[in-house]
């Protein structure tokens, strides 16, 4: 191996090492590698410029795995700059609210950082917080005077509490005067997300709330969703509280067909007697539906096979030569959401769909 590239290796080695002495939480390590490392240009300026290809440093790292001490050396004594972005705009308070290490976050905000700082994707740390259920970091950013609604490409924080099943943030988040009825760009509200979770706790807050429960997202409603997952409890719920079991989505079709075409029995025979005859549907029966029903998806998934088979053929024949235009990576993840969320609306695969549009970065 040539000097140069020797010389390189090592360097490479010991950044590597450092940044895992920041993510262990190994304080002398890290100081020690950090002195290793200085070519001349002082503690500070050398700690900060260490980065790894996502442009994530000693600070993002530490914070991600709570360490606070490592934090309190890298903030207050070699005075890091507490909200540097990572590649996919993520601050170190990201990472740890992420995470849910609400002693590190709290730190880190005493030590200026900004809460209302959101990622590439526009989620703050009250997002993570809610979405991981974390009371104590959520009850503490509202304190701080974040924005109980405030917007990411997967919604407001409480669709993000609700989308993941977490009842008490999304009781905090209430109690804060968070909107029960706030919208993301598809129309997805925090009962269509608890719904698609199934978590009745949440419809039950949401609803008391003010949640309206005949919202549409892709021509379905919460019923619609409600019938694909099958759950009496759920279907109970917003029947009682005025869920309209007659509203067809885009393809015309009511809940009780949803359901019928899941197989779902048990809610077939909760929406038959409060359902208007669908006139194509032969035979109005419990049994009846659910036969015409599981007939009629799988004609829609062989013409699906059929289509796709069709598809790859001509698909094959394309030219590869021009390499197509790389999106940057947090782009390409939300982007890939909402293609796998229409998809699912198109396959009336209601919980699948909202499930995409609501996903949080990881």
């Amino acid at each position: 191996m040539a000097p140069d590239a020797s010389v390189a290796l090592a360097v490479r080695q010991k950044v590597q090492q450092f940044l895992n002495s920041a993510r262990t939480g190994n304080l002398d390590l890290l100081k020690n590698v950090a002195a290793q490392l200085d070519d001349g240009k002082g503690l500070e300026k050398t700690v900060a410029d260490i980065k790894d290809a996502n442009k994530r440093g000693a600070l993002h790292f530490a914070a991600r795995e709570g360490q606070t001490e490592v934090c309190k050396f890298l903030v207050e004594d070699l005075k890091l700059d507490v909200d540097t972005k990572d590649e996919d705009g993520d601050t170190p308070l990201l990472h740890a609210a992420r995470q849910g290490h609400a002693v590190t976050a709290k730190f880190l905000i005493e030590h200026g950082a900004d809460p209302s700082i959101p990622s590439d994707l526009g989620a703050t740390a009250l997002h993570h917080s809610a979405g991981i259920g974390n009371i104590e970091l959520t009850t503490y950013l509202l304190s701080k005077g974040v924005e109980v609604d405030s917007e990411s490409d997967a919604g407001t924080p409480l669709i993000w509490a609700a989308g993941h099943a977490q009842p008490d943030a999304l009781k905090v988040l209430l109690e804060h005067h968070a909107n029960p009825n706030a919208e993301t760009e598809d129309n997805i509200t925090p009962v269509l997300s608890a719904v698609a979770a199934g978590s009745l706790a949440c419809i039950e807050s949401l609803v008391q709330a003010g949640a309206d429960v005949n919202v549409v997202a892709g021509g379905a409603t919460p019923l619609h969703i409600a019938a694909d997952n099958g759950s009496p409890e759920i279907l109970n719920c917003l029947l009682k509280v005025g869920a309209d079991p007659n509203v067809a989505d885009e393809d015309g079709q009511k809940p009780i067909q949803v359901a019928a075409a899941r197989g779902n029995r048990a809610a077939v025979e909760i929406l038959f007697p409060l359902t208007a005859k669908v006139q194509t549907i032969p035979e109005w029966t419990v049994d009846g539906i659910i036969g015409y029903m599981q007939s009629e998806t799988n004609k829609q998934l062989e013409e699906m096979r059929n289509l796709r088979e069709v598809s790859a053929i001509e698909a094959a024949a394309i030219p590869r030569n021009v390499p197509p235009e790389v999106s940057p990576e947090a782009k390409a993840r939300a982007a890939e959401a909402k293609s796998r969320g229409d998809d699912a609306f198109r396959r009336k695969d209601y919980c699948m769909a909202v499930d995409a549009y609501t996903q949080h970065e990881e």
